[in-house]
């Protein structure tokens, strides 16, 4: 991950309900041992025909959207199986951010682990957005103060909230690992007071091999 404390894009809006991440992510792009070339199979239902032709009805095939790196999405947005892919894919293609009313809780915390910011605002405040994307007929400008929770459009100033560890992450630029690094010594100076206190749970399972092999 690297540090964040503004974002600076393109907004437009993805009026579905419950959009799942086999919908964002469909299964047929889950066969790679890494996470590349995950773009191609983004949305890819609604960006392609049976054909595999693009549909140019869907607002990302069309030029004027081209430059949409903010998604302003229906409630419940990444429903269904916890595949991590639909994060990185909406990443590949270019996703920077996304807003809507709720979120499901595994997609959550898979884009905020990742570093694809998730914002969570009312029904009432995506929905103006939504009208305010809608109503330009094309990507609008939106700027994302992370460091001080606000989201700006031409129309609108909303403020959100993100969990301390959240906020943290995307401001220093750390995945979970590192986070946790940061509490390093705390976890040592734990760990060594368990060990002098239960001596026979310290490296339980080395000693458990060894006896059972020699």
């Amino acid at each position: 991950m690297h540090k964040q404390s503004t974002i600076q894009g393109h907004a437009a809006a993805l009026r579905i309900a419950n959009f799942d991440t086999d919908q964002v992510m469909p299964k047929q792009f889950l066969r790679g041992i890494d996470k590349s070339g995950l773009a191609a199979g983004l949305f890819y239902d609604l960006r392609f025909d049976e054909n595999g032709k693009p549909k140019p009805d869907f607002f990302l095939n069309q030029s004027a959207y081209a430059s949409t790196d903010v998604l302003i999405a229906g409630p419940n947005y990444g429903c269904g199986s916890s595949r991590e892919h639909a994060v990185w894919g909406m990443q590949q293609f270019g996703f920077k951010a996304v807003i809507a009313s709720s979120f499901a809780e595994i997609f959550y915390s898979n884009a905020m682990g990742n570093g694809l910011l998730l914002i969570v605002l009312s029904d009432d405040q995506v929905q103006a957005l939504m009208k305010e994307a809608d109503d330009e007929g094309a990507p609008i400008p939106i700027d994302i103060d992370i460091e001080n929770l606000t989201v700006r459009t031409q129309q609108h100033e909303l403020k959100f909230t993100m969990s301390v560890r959240h906020h943290r992450m995307f401001l220093e630029g750390l995945d979970v690992i590192g986070l946790t690094l940061k509490y390093k010594s705390q976890i040592e100076s734990f760990a060594q007071s368990h060990w002098e206190k239960q001596p026979w749970v310290k490296d339980v399972a080395r000693k458990t091999v060894d006896r059972l092999t020699a």
